[in-house]
């Protein structure tokens, strides 16, 4: 598994600048959610990770699950 702090510092890297209100706003997630999961303070559930995920174009096991 993978730990926090490395999932939090790929929703960063994912994100780039764009805005974490946009973000949220088109996962449905609020604004303060994101930000504690790019923290690492939290973890998403799943139905979050998919949402994520496919914002991102990317799969849940590439941000979550992956190895360094």
């Amino acid at each position: 598994m993978t730990n926090h702090k490395t999932i939090a510092e790929r929703l960063v890297e994912l994100r780039g600048d764009e805005k974490r209100l946009v973000v949220a706003s088109a996962c449905g997630i609020s604004k303060s959610a994101l930000t504690m999961y790019e923290l690492g303070a939290r973890i998403p559930r799943d139905e979050i990770k998919v949402r994520l995920a496919a914002y991102y174009g990317t799969t849940v096991e590439e941000i979550f699950f992956k190895s360094q």
